[in-house]
């Protein structure tokens, strides 16, 4: 495949919960952008790659098994796209992970006929060095919401921390690397909004964005909750239930009556210098510091664990059951590496 025929890249970056599959069926309603629902393929499998030892040709084929596997288990289905394995490595022109990344994206818009793969695994802002090496045009849009807000988000999902402290930690450290690669990445490059401009102008701030990739805007983009994706996310998990309805316009500041005054204090005193920079008003004293002291700090963490096993025995059984084959997968993988280890 020529590179002149090669579709381009685009990475939305921040943190979950943001509105981030809000955005990503929009784009979806394009003919010319493909953004199928991510499996997170470099923050699962970044933490395995010293099961594989030196990438060789063989190795390589056993990672890019693993990685397509691990794509096909998806809770929600890449719907209309075969993922070709021989394909993927013949078209690497490098043994990496970032490799098989591209190029299983780029299958993805070239079964949709599109110009553009978008990717949404937020937390590959931290990868952007190595992306940019891969795709040296990669477009980066950066999603940011109310960090508060997405506190309030996690504490009710799946996936994710559960205290307060921990998502405070968690916001900040994603968006002061958002914030940084923004200013070192050239405008042409670099699209920032916010979500809750989003849900009160979504037009104008859609068609801005088609403007920045260069795409035509089309009023079925607005649509999205009539498409087959926005349907099968949704019934994919509780977390996405809201994609089967138009964009609810007043989802913004549930953190004032979710959020108890301690709790919106430790968030604050934790990111309120990047709660100032995306401009968001603080509304504590930022006096009572003895929240986030070293041993208070030690208690939320060992909190955060718990909340994260009891959130499991809560949730309904069928999100359980379509993360089971990701589960099973990443089992096999560190059995396969014991057994020859062992061997």
């Amino acid at each position: 495949m020529s590179d002149f025929n090669k579709p381009a890249g685009i990475q939305i970056i921040g943190t979950q919960r943001s509105g981030s599959n809000l955005l990503r069926v929009i784009l979806d309603q394009s003919v010319e952008i493909s953004s199928p629902h991510p499996p997170h393929i470099l923050v699962t499998f970044i933490p395995l790659l010293h099961l594989y030892g030196e990438l060789d040709e063989s190795t390589y084929k056993i990672l890019i098994n693993d990685v397509v596997n691990y794509v096909e288990a998806n809770p929600v289905p890449w719907d209309g796209i075969t993922i070709n394995r021989e394909w993927i490595f013949e078209n690497s022109t490098v043994y990496t992970l970032y490799e098989i990344n591209k190029l299983i994206y780029e299958q993805a818009a070239i079964a949709k006929g599109s110009k553009y793969w978008c990717c949404k695994s937020m937390a590959n802002v931290h990868y952007a060095h190595e992306l940019d090496a891969h795709s040296p045009n990669l477009k980066y849009i950066y999603l940011y919401r109310d960090g508060r807000d997405v506190a309030v988000s996690f504490k009710k999902a799946i996936v994710g921390e559960k205290h307060i402290y921990n998502l405070a930690q968690q916001w900040t450290y994603d968006q002061a690397a958002c914030i940084k690669l923004a200013k070192a990445t050239d405008g042409s490059r670099f699209f920032s909004l916010n979500y809750e401009t989003l849900i009160v102008n979504p037009e104008a701030v859609i068609r801005k964005l088609c403007a920045f990739l260069n795409i035509t805007y089309s009023a079925d983009m607005l649509s999205f909750y009539n498409s087959n994706e926005s349907k099968a996310t949704a019934a994919a998990g509780e977390m996405w239930e809201n994609l089967e309805k138009p964009i609810i316009s007043n989802n913004t500041g549930k953190f004032h009556k979710e959020l108890s005054k301690e709790e919106i204090e430790i968030f604050e005193l934790v990111s309120q210098d990047v709660l100032r920079e995306l401009e968001y008003p603080l509304f504590s004293s930022l006096t009572n510091t003895g929240l986030i002291s070293d041993n208070a700090v030690e208690k939320y963490f060992n909190e955060n664990e718990l909340l994260k096993k009891e959130i499991l025995k809560t949730a309904r059984r069928s999100d359980l059951d379509k993360r089971a084959g990701h589960l099973q997968i990443l089992r096999d993988i560190k059995a396969r590496s014991l057994a020859n280890a062992v061997n």
